[in-house]
């Protein structure tokens, strides 16, 4: 499933993550695969499973 690299930004800032979020702003892609990139994912602490439970309503 694609994420927007907003959405995952904003996850990261909600979870008090700052510091990842300004990471991932400069590694992620615009639209972020879970599938494709759970490995990217997984560098920040974001399990795409728990992503999608975050996100998935809105898809």
């Amino acid at each position: 499933m694609n994420i927007s690299k907003d959405q995952i930004l904003q996850f990261l800032k909600d979870t008090g993550q700052s510091g990842k979020a300004d990471q991932a702003a400069a590694e992620l892609p615009d639209q972020v695969d879970t599938d494709q990139h759970a490995g990217l994912l997984s560098k920040f602490g974001i399990d795409p499973k728990e992503l999608l439970g975050q996100f998935g309503n809105l898809f």
